[in-house]
């Protein structure tokens, strides 16, 4: 990546596409379900780490950021179309999917300006990388969007067909949180994009990490995604984020994780039963305790299973497990019936 500067780089289309018929040949006939790219909109945040991680670019000073990401994206959603079209050649039966960290941004107040602000960081934030997923080209507001930031997207004919032919078979997210937006500034308010600011929802609790509690938002994006895109949905990630305190016995009472899968289940049971959503399945994150993304430390645990590590790098790596895992077994074997 140091090498060609990341996704902005046409050459990595190639790299990713043969890396992906490489896998997809080798996995042929034992792999049906791929996802070709995860959490690709998360760079729409412009953040360093998430720019990075999506895209392999490391800003320098003075580069304009917005082309960069932009040109990265757009090549990034060529390869995906490619490895589409190069997975149906491989195996006809195989099913390629998207991967969209999906965080509902609502109306911070019922204004109209709010309301409006809202549709508009909905389409940088989560409607952008599935238009083009599924619907196989570039949508009219992101080309006045770039036009009116002066974006010079490289895209050849040949490429914008590759983006009609390849497109998904199915929209898989990942669900944690949600949002509320406002276009007025206002204090704790953080800037998303010019004149967009991010709040709290004063309605729902939050995480020790500030990340807002809203099992009814899975259900209310699961319904959005299944009436704009009428394609299946599969949720491979869902989980919670918390301090675990293990006792003088050994155990980890993880109730409130317990109750945060539990609730999220129940929302997503009534989106597939009583709205029609058709939802191809549910993953948590995770199974085990890991360094957390979003944060890079221990503490911050969102698996069943207990890692004993710290922050500091003290531990055993011993495995242990939490309240929740024989709960979670539990929902898998009655396929979530017994929650």
């Amino acid at each position: 990546m140091k090498k060609y500067g990341g996704f902005s780089n046409k050459k990595c289309i190639g790299f990713f596409v043969n890396y992906a018929e490489t896998v997809m040949t080798r996995y042929k006939d034992k792999v049906k379900y791929w996802i070709t790219f995860n959490e690709i909109n998360n760079q729409s945040s412009m953040d360093d780490l998430a720019v990075f991680t999506n895209s392999g670019i490391v800003f320098k000073e003075g580069d304009n950021r917005l082309q960069l990401v932009y040109q990265a994206v757009i090549n990034e959603l060529i390869a995906s179309a490619k490895a589409v079209n190069i997975a149906k050649k491989i195996n006809k039966e195989m099913k390629v999917g998207c991967m969209i960290a999906y965080v509902p941004l609502y109306p911070h107040t019922c204004s109209s300006e709010d309301i409006l602000i809202s549709q508009k960081a909905n389409e940088i934030r989560n409607y952008f990388y599935n238009d083009v997923h599924v619907f196989g080209e570039i949508p009219n507001y992101m080309l006045k969007l770039w036009d009116q930031q002066n974006i010079k997207i490289d895209i050849s004919d040949e490429e914008k067909q590759e983006l009609k032919s390849g497109v998904v078979d199915y929209i898989s997210i990942s669900y944690y949180m949600s949002f509320t937006v406002s276009a007025t500034k206002a204090e704790n308010s953080i800037e998303m994009l010019p004149n967009v600011y991010i709040l709290a929802n004063p309605y729902l609790k939050q995480s020790d990490w500030g990340w807002t509690i809203d099992p009814v938002g899975l259900r209310f994006i699961l319904n959005e995604i299944n009436s704009r895109y009428k394609k299946p949905i599969f949720i491979v990630e869902n989980g919670f984020g918390a301090i675990d305190i293990v006792k003088e016995d050994g155990s980890i009472q993880d109730d409130y994780r317990i109750d945060y899968l539990k609730q999220h289940i129940k929302q997503a049971l009534l989106a597939k039963n009583d709205d029609g959503v058709d939802l191809m399945g549910y993953l948590v994150w995770g199974c085990i305790d890991v360094v957390s993304f979003s944060t890079g430390e221990m503490d911050k645990r969102y698996g069943m299973i207990y890692v004993d590590k710290n922050n500091d790098g003290k531990g055993t790596l011993n495995r242990s497990k939490k309240e929740s895992f024989n709960w979670y077994k539990q929902v898998i074997k009655t396929e979530g019936r017994e929650l």
